[in-house]
């Protein structure tokens, strides 16, 4: 499989702004607050990905943009993750299954659909 962005996600204090300055940009719309991706505001990328505006959810999460790459085996790939920066454990959602990790101050997702 190539590589494949699935989902960007930015974490920002002002979603609002962020929502707003990506849509003027790139002609998209930014859907209602979606739960199951801790509340972003999300827009179809022109690859058949998602992108997703979001606030943190707690007060020491920082501002961060993360790609999460489709991987078709979650478990495999997370083997294969950097294990002393795994920054999450295995999240799964109705939208799919997720984990991070942070490598080199760059956060990355995998993403299993």
């Amino acid at each position: 499989m190539r590589m494949k962005v699935h989902y960007l996600e930015i974490v920002t204090p002002d979603v609002e702004s962020g929502c707003a300055t990506h849509g003027r940009l790139h002609s998209v719309h930014f859907g209602e607050p979606i739960a199951a991706l801790g509340n972003a505001r999300v827009a179809d990328l022109d690859a058949g990905g998602l992108m997703g505006v979001r606030a943190p959810l707690h007060e020491s999460e920082l501002p961060v943009v993360r790609p999460y790459f489709l991987v078709t085996n979650l478990e495999a790939a997370i083997k294969e993750a950097p294990a002393a920066h795994k920054a999450a454990d295995l999240c799964i959602t109705p939208l799919g299954s997720f984990a991070i990790f942070i490598q080199g101050g760059g956060h990355y997702g995998l993403w299993q659909v």
